[in-house]
């Protein structure tokens, strides 16, 4: 025995498979302490929403309880999360029937403390409390998240100032929803639709000095809202010498006053602008565009040609009968096949 164990190889051996045996045993008692903290935090937001859901829901539809038990500071987190989830799904009185229970328990004092939380979860979580109780002394604070490098964080912060402030936040954050590709389109124009008219305002001040590379996302932001530029704006985004610019410029032209600025592109080099001449001309255009589209019926792009015929049919005064004069018209094979394809689509089946 005493030889065996006198071997080199076998005491590295030993001691390796001891050393394993105590680190299974660590972990297998670090799990398992996971595990019981798990259930006793459980058992803790259960309990706290137990205490809280009949005064929250008693406050919502209109039973004011005259007082309030302690929010406990065990409390406060899963407090938040379940008044913010709450106020995800009412609106109106039942919102302010809620944000009267956060202040009287002073959580706006709360959701700012924890805004400068290094807890990314609990940062986000006082973002949306200030932004649901509409806070204007924590506008400084909110301003600073929004310009985080973080973009759930800046975004969250930018929803939160549009909710109490529309207007100051639209003056505040325009140059940034602009330049920061980070911010993904659709969510900065779901945030903005409560501060439509202030950012209507703004965006057509600010759009004509915006550097070239900025305006594409700019007019689809104006776009998005659906934000009218002023028609001597828009003449000059579509005298622009960028294609991208001329595109977005040709997606938001709504106005036939800038219809000779839209024609003289029928024949632009570039199919995407050609595409988006067809489909303005099926908005605003006049019967002086009838044959501008019969000559974009044949295009050799077929999404020109398929603008195009779904433009003319688009036409409120044209009628069918003249529709299907055009069609007969056309000695092009391709040009006619469109038409008639448009058409069979328009029809009921």
């Amino acid at each position: 025995m005493f030889n065996t164990l006198s071997d080199p190889i076998l005491i590295v051996a030993f001691w390796t498979g001891l050393g394993a045996l105590a680190l299974t045993l660590l972990l297998a008692g670090e799990v398992v302490n996971l595990r019981m903290a798990l259930r006793r935090r459980e058992r803790r937001e259960q309990a706290t929403i137990a205490k809280w859901r009949p005064i929250l829901n008693a406050a919502v539809v209109g039973d004011m309880p005259g007082t309030l038990p302690r929010l406990r500071k065990s409390e406060r987190l899963m407090f938040f999360k379940y008044w913010v989830h709450l106020h995800q799904s009412v609106r109106g009185q039942a919102s302010e029937a809620l944000n009267e229970v956060g202040y009287r328990l002073q959580c706006d004092s709360l959701a700012r403390d924890l805004v400068n939380s290094r807890n990314r979860a609990e940062r986000l979580l006082a973002i949306l409390a200030l932004g649901h109780l509409r806070d204007k002394t924590a506008w400084p604070q909110l301003l600073r998240q929004a310009s985080a490098r973080d973009s759930t964080t800046s975004l969250h912060a930018l929803w939160a100032m549009v909710q109490v402030d529309p207007r100051t936040a639209a003056e505040s954050m325009t140059r940034a929803f602009i330049e920061r590709n980070d911010w993904a389109l659709s969510q900065v124009v779901a945030i903005l639709e409560g501060a439509r008219d202030a950012c209507a305002d703004i965006l057509v001040t600010n759009i004509a000095g915006l550097p070239a590379e900025r305006l594409p996302r700019a007019l689809h932001v104006a776009e998005a809202l659906r934000i009218e530029l002023p028609p001597a704006m828009l003449a000059a985004m579509l005298r622009h010498p960028s294609v991208d610019v001329l595109v977005s410029a040709l997606r938001i032209a709504f106005t036939p006053a800038v219809l000779p600025d839209i024609r003289i592109y029928a024949g632009h080099d570039d199919w995407r602008v050609r595409v988006q001449v067809a489909k303005a001309l099926g908005r605003i255009g006049e019967r002086a565009d009838i044959d501008v589209l019969m000559g974009m019926l044949g295009d050799t792009q077929w999404w020109v040609r398929y603008r195009a015929a779904q433009a003319l049919v688009a036409l409120p005064f044209l009628r069918s009968a003249e529709i299907d004069s055009l069609r007969a018209s056309i000695t092009d094979r391709y040009a006619a096949d469109m038409l008639a394809q448009v058409i069979a689509e328009k029809e009921p089946a």
